[in-house]
């Protein structure tokens, strides 16, 4: 029995640890990968300067491309030997002096600038180049890794991005700058003396929203465990990047260590079969579809297996992943939170709402105020046995509460000296959303409900 809780409790660490920290397998997009890595090879051996834009909306793996094409290069001993990569981060280095601070660190030239006095950017950032010479060799090759790169496009008269793509296009020292972001409109942010300098190469990243075949693929690889030697070969690659100097790649002390989960090969059977028997139930597959509909990148397909995992307890009925476990949680995912709001209310709140609905479809989602939708509430009220004799005060309340859960939205800015019963508002929910709101209301009397369907009285 505590063999089993033990096997259980592993497994079900080793798959957290490996869908959250690791950030070298890339699936995929095997042309993209390959242009990078020529693009930066050709950096390392040939001396040749390059920029390059990777474009791709979150989550999509642009920063997992990037450290999945350097890790490739761990075999490549010129690379390795004379190039430095170099990350900033446009939400930490917000301005260039924080980046040419990292950056100056990162090529571990402190000392070197110790005490020195620059007149500009651009003639510090040309010192520390001329510091990677040594004596008659060419300089050492420079990788700059520019992450949120249109956020570095918002810096002061775009020194920085000046200044590195100036030296891309001159003979100074070989350096390659990518620029991860994803804005479309990247290029247009640009000044036109850094336009000018940047070779407009751009390689866009988009997920495979074609294949369900490859969805269903990849949720089944992230949920399996790999056999003794595909975990040996990764625990290989993982001590490979541990060799390098500790700013060469910024991921890999967080990155997770498989040499360091032992599995039985009877554990890793019994797991994998548990998984392939799983994706038999036709629920589990449109469940998959319906995720697949919603969010097709592999970052929120990883978010999806944590959670499932998440679940997993040394319980009977809870030490494997069940087909109602996955059919449960993807329900969440395609649940509406105003929906949810909506069925949180009190009656005469939803009264208030329903009189919203029918002051909007009447007059084609004209703006209200509250006397407007007191009126039609007391036209209702009157004629209703259990909404009579509610004081206006109360209504008054509940009024705000919906402008406080910004169901209602003022429409007039809040300097205009207007009393707030006379104040106007919008709907900001559909008719779709009051109507499945209405149907899952579970104590909601039947004449409210009736009165939802119709505006009349």
């Amino acid at each position: 029995m505590s063999d089993g809780v033990e096997e259980l409790s592993q497994i079900r660490r080793f798959l957290k640890e490996r869908l959250q920290r690791d950030y070298t397998t890339f699936r995929g997009h095997d042309t993209e990968r390959e242009n990078i890595r020529q693009l930066l090879q050709r950096t390392a051996e040939m001396a040749e300067s390059n920029s390059l834009l990777l474009i791709g909306p979150r989550g999509v793996g642009k920063t997992t491309l990037i450290n999945a094409v350097l890790t490739d290069l761990l075999n490549n001993a010129d690379f390795i030997q004379n190039t430095l990569v170099i990350h900033l981060n446009g939400y930490l280095h917000t301005d260039d002096k924080l980046a040419l601070k990292s950056i100056t660190v990162q090529m571990q030239l402190e000392n070197a600038c110790d005490g020195k006095v620059f007149g500009s950017f651009a003639e510090n950032l040309a010192f520390l180049l001329e510091c990677l010479k040594a004596g008659n060799k060419r300089s050492k090759s420079v990788v700059f890794i520019l992450e949120e790169f249109d956020l570095f496009c918002a810096h002061h008269n775009q020194t920085l991005l000046y200044n590195l793509f100036d030296v891309s296009q001159s003979a100074q020292a070989p350096v390659c700058i990518l620029g991860i972001t994803c804005r479309l409109d990247v290029i247009e942010l640009l000044e036109k003396r850094v336009k000018s300098r940047f070779s407009h190469r751009q390689i866009f990243l988009f997920p495979n929203a074609d294949d369900f075949s490859v969805y269903v693929k990849l949720f089944e690889a992230l949920l399996k465990i790999p056999n003794e030697r595909e975990l040996k070969k990764h625990a290989e690659r993982v001590a490979s990047l541990k060799l390098l100097q500790s700013d060469q790649l910024t991921f890999h002390r967080s990155h997770y260590d498989p040499g360091k989960y032992k599995f039985t090969k009877r554990s890793t059977e019994r797991w994998n079969n548990h998984i392939d028997a799983l994706l038999q139930h036709a629920n589990v597959r449109q469940a998959l579809q319906s995720l697949f509909d919603y969010n097709v990148s592999e970052a929120g397909l990883k978010i999806f297996i944590y959670r499932l995992v998440a679940q997993l307890q040394n319980r009977p009925g809870k030490t494997q992943v069940t087909s109602e476990q996955v059919t449960q949680l993807i329900s969440s995912y395609n649940s509406d939170t105003k929906v949810e709001i909506l069925c949180g209310l009190s009656i005469l709140e939803m009264c208030l709402i329903i009189s919203m609905k029918h002051h909007s479809e009447i007059y084609d989602r004209d703006p209200f105020n509250f006397e407007i939708i007191y009126a039609r509430f007391n036209k209702f009220a009157k004629l209703s046995t259990g909404m009579q004799n509610i004081e206006r005060g109360v209504v008054l309340k509940a009024f705000e509460h919906l402008r406080n859960l910004e169901l209602i939205l003022p429409i007039m800015s809040c300097a205009s000296k207007v009393q707030k019963e006379f104040e106007m508002h919008k709907l900001a929910l559909t008719y779709g959303q009051i109507h499945q709101a209405v149907q899952r209301y579970q104590v909601l009397p039947t004449e409210v409900a009736q009165w939802s369907q119709s505006s009349l009285i």
